[in-house]
């Protein structure tokens, strides 16, 4: 068999490497890769957790579902509750079958962060990839690579909304036109801006749907408090692309949206002239804020 961790990390994100490197092992991968197949799919192997291991999932299920309500979004919470996994690491076969039945999408288990072209090709065919493995307890209030508790806790729920499944697989078919077309960066901020720390406007205030905070024991709080010195502004597409953001620390700038559906028709229509004009603008700082802007009150 080839080194696939080797090929993996070749292809993997020079920025999101550099930041491992910083706070790891010379950015080695987590992961076990040595039985993925080509699209790094693994078999979850269950019955190999430890009760240590669920024990510390049982904790960090807790911590984050006591932050959830007036934070998380209705649709967030409900099917989390739906979910029944607070007792231990769920069997990802379970709810792929229950997650089937609501949107059509099913989990695969890989062993850690994917390539782009094998992750844009899970989304693009309704198959959400989730990391096998559970983090340490010294990383229990901060991880640098995801875990299963990030990936499962943080983005299944919201794959039984319909029309935020449909915005996922959709983001997947852009990922693959953009790797044709020099804009894997600027649709990775999307991805960053909504699907990991997007806010929604709900008639009680802004909510979370963005599995990075939801999943992260100080941002859920963070996020939503005034007085941080982070922007709420309203996702404009365009304005996202532009908008370089924080790996390693909390956000400068959170991007609202009123509805998924808005999410959604507002990546419709086709990227290519979109990415060729970013091409002559400049790359705008996290915590930007521009004329004629205006900041949401949380």
């Amino acid at each position: 068999m080839m080194e696939v961790a080797a090929v993996l990390k070749a292809e993997l994100n020079a920025e999101f490497l550099a930041t491992v490197a910083e706070k790891s092992d010379g950015a080695a991968l987590r992961g076990d890769y040595a039985h993925a197949d080509e699209q790094y799919v693994v078999q979850q192997d269950w019955a190999a957790y430890t009760e240590a291991e669920h024990e510390l999932w049982r904790k960090l299920y807790q911590r984050q579902a006591a932050l959830l309500p007036g934070r998380a979004c209705d649709e967030f919470i409900e099917a989390l509750h739906q979910m029944d996994a607070a007792d231990g690491i769920p069997e990802f076969t379970h709810t792929s079958g229950e997650l089937f039945k609501a949107t059509g999408w099913t989990i695969v288990a890989v062993p850690g962060l994917i390539p782009e072209l094998a992750f844009f090709n899970h989304l693009a065919n309704r198959r959400f990839p989730v990391t096998v493995w559970l983090r340490t307890p010294a990383e229990f209030d901060y991880i640098v690579e995801p875990d299963v508790f990030h990936d499962f806790f943080g983005h299944v729920p919201l794959l039984f909304n319909p029309v935020f499944a449909d915005y996922m697989q959709r983001y997947g078919q852009g990922g693959l036109k953009a790797m044709q077309l020099g804009g894997l960066d600027n649709l990775a901020r999307l991805y960053w801006y909504t699907v990991e720390f997007g806010l929604i406007n709900t008639p009680q205030g802004l909510r979370i749907y963005g599995a990075g905070i939801l999943s992260s024991g100080g941002e859920v709080e963070y996020c939503l408090k005034p007085g941080t010195g982070s922007r709420h502004i309203h996702l404009n597409i365009e304005r996202c692309l532009r908008t370089l953001y924080k790996i390693d620390s909390y956000q400068e700038t959170y991007f609202a949206i009123d509805s998924y559906q808005e999410l959604f028709d507002g990546t419709a229509p086709d990227f290519t002239p979109l990415y060729e004009k970013l091409k002559d603008l400049e790359v705008l700082p996290a915590n930007t804020l521009l004329s004629g802007e205006v900041e949401l009150l949380a």
